[in-house]
């Protein structure tokens, strides 16, 4: 159930039966030769919507632009300040909160976003230990789940692309886009595989060490057959988990 397609007194009903909501976030930045702009977004995106099915949950708006400044060397990213991320994530919360829902679970695609999401939550939790003088009322919970970090997912990413999946613009989550916008699939062709990792500061400093976006990938082995399993197998874990986050006291 996407939030955006509810109307409010279908969102009350819910609200009778779960606390929880599903938020896919992501972000706006290269991928490599091949790699869509949206990647990060559509990965938790597309994966959550299925995961809403099955769990039975509501899912609400991606975030679909997160903290991605060392990208801004290649055209078309897009970056939010870390101080502005916090923000959209505490308002996001708060606003649900004041409905009524309790479990959000942030379904991430973008590295990058980690910090300044666990960021977001101790300023979330800061403020309703400040505001809150007594025990009874409901507490709020927050948990960020990479989609890419599931066993089912490792085990078929080893499977199909061994070493060669590297950590930014990986084949993997090129194949859930090429799964997810067949219409979009892109064909290039590309030079050997960089350097596996590099620390990196700014995004000049980032464009210097990996020219063409990747970080030790092979994005040419995706395919949408690749990406049907890995959201498969993505939906399988995270709602196991989401219904384990739940069901905490």
């Amino acid at each position: 159930m996407l939030l955006h397609l509810q109307t409010w007194e279908e969102v009350e009903t819910y609200l009778n039966r779960s606390k929880g909501i599903i938020i896919p976030i992501g972000s706006t930045e290269q991928h490599g030769p091949n790699g869509l702009i949206g990647t990060d977004a559509i990965c938790p995106e597309v994966i959550g919507r299925r995961v809403g099915e099955v769990a039975d949950a509501l899912v609400g708006p991606t975030i679909s632009v997160g903290m991605a400044q060392h990208h801004l060397g290649f055209a078309g990213s897009v970056t939010l300040r870390p101080t502005t991320l916090i923000a959209v994530i505490r308002d996001y919360v708060v606003s649900l909160a004041r409905h009524g829902f309790e479990r959000f679970y942030f379904l991430n695609g973008h590295g990058g976003n980690i910090a300044t999401t666990n960021a977001a939550f101790s300023e979330i939790y800061a403020e309703t230990s400040m505001m809150r003088s007594g025990g009874n009322a409901p507490a709020i919970r927050c948990r960020l789940k990479n989609w890419w970090e599931n066993p089912g997912v490792k085990r078929i990413s080893s499977e199909l692309f061994g070493d060669r999946e590297g950590s930014h613009a990986t084949p993997s989550e090129v194949s859930v886009t090429q799964f997810a916008y067949p219409e979009a699939i892109k064909r290039k062709s590309m030079g050997p595989i960089g350097p596996k990792q590099r620390d990196f500061a700014d995004a000049d400093d980032y464009r210097r060490l990996f020219p063409d976006g990747r970080i030790g990938s092979d994005p040419t082995l995706a395919s949408p057959e690749h990406g049907a399993r890995l959201v498969e197998a993505a939906v399988c874990d995270v709602a196991e988990d989401y219904r384990r986050f739940l069901a905490q006291a």
